[in-house]
């Protein structure tokens, strides 16, 4: 895989301007993008630069984080408050997401999106109220674990970190294995739309837009 070096900046203006000139796959009046990729990735600062990009040409976007969406502490600490397994397939509830940030998104829908559900800090339902995103906005979603679930998205970007890198900056050393197996078993870095290296955050490099 050949990879390009590029600034941040010019990253979120050029997935801007693929995005402005970009139609739904499904149909329906919106855009929706997955940014993808661990906690120790700059994922929800890509999301915020891309957010202004798109702002700036005149569309209307919502930021979602899947940390807004996670289960209580009773079902994410079921088996453990330190579970790879229940970390990768149990913490975010993706039933939600659908049902909540998706489905409102399909052809015909509403265009009513729920911002967060659950606060992992008090444990309890953030109670946000909903925000409608007109025809012809753009969602964004960022988190990690994002692809293998149908999501209806229209570009996929993975944030990929090296082995090494990945163990060097992620904080909780125990939620390694959940990234492995998730490799292993959805291999983000060849399903994603774009991959962006994110080794050296001070450097990255994507492989392009049309790849």
């Amino acid at each position: 895989m050949r990879y390009e070096p590029i600034t941040w900046g010019r990253l979120a203006g050029r997935l801007g301007a693929h995005l402005d000139r970009a139609t739904s796959r499904d149909g329906s009046d919106w855009l929706k993008v997955g940014l993808d990729g661990p906690p120790a990735a700059p994922g929800g600062e890509l999301a915020a630069n891309l957010a202004e990009q798109l702002t700036a040409r005149g569309r209307a976007v919502h930021v979602v984080a899947t940390d807004g969406f996670l289960r209580p502490a009773s079902l994410r600490y079921e088996h453990g408050k330190q579970d790879p397994d229940a970390y990768y397939g149990d913490w975010v509830d993706t039933g939600a997401l659908w049902r909540e940030v998706f489905t409102p998104l399909e052809p015909g829908g509403t265009g009513r999106v729920l911002p967060d559900l659950w606060d992992p800090a008090r444990d309890r339902a953030t109670r946000s109220p909903y925000v409608t995103l007109p025809p012809g906005g753009v969602l964004i979603v960022h988190g990690p674990f994002l692809l293998g679930h149908w999501f209806p998205f229209d570009l996929t970007v993975h944030l990929r970190l090296s082995p090494a890198a990945l163990a060097r900056r992620t904080e909780k050393a125990w939620t390694l294995p959940a990234f492995d197996r998730y490799a292993t078993e959805v291999d983000p870095a060849g399903t994603a739309d774009v991959v962006v290296r994110a080794d050296d955050p001070r450097h990255p490099a994507w492989t392009g837009i049309d790849r």
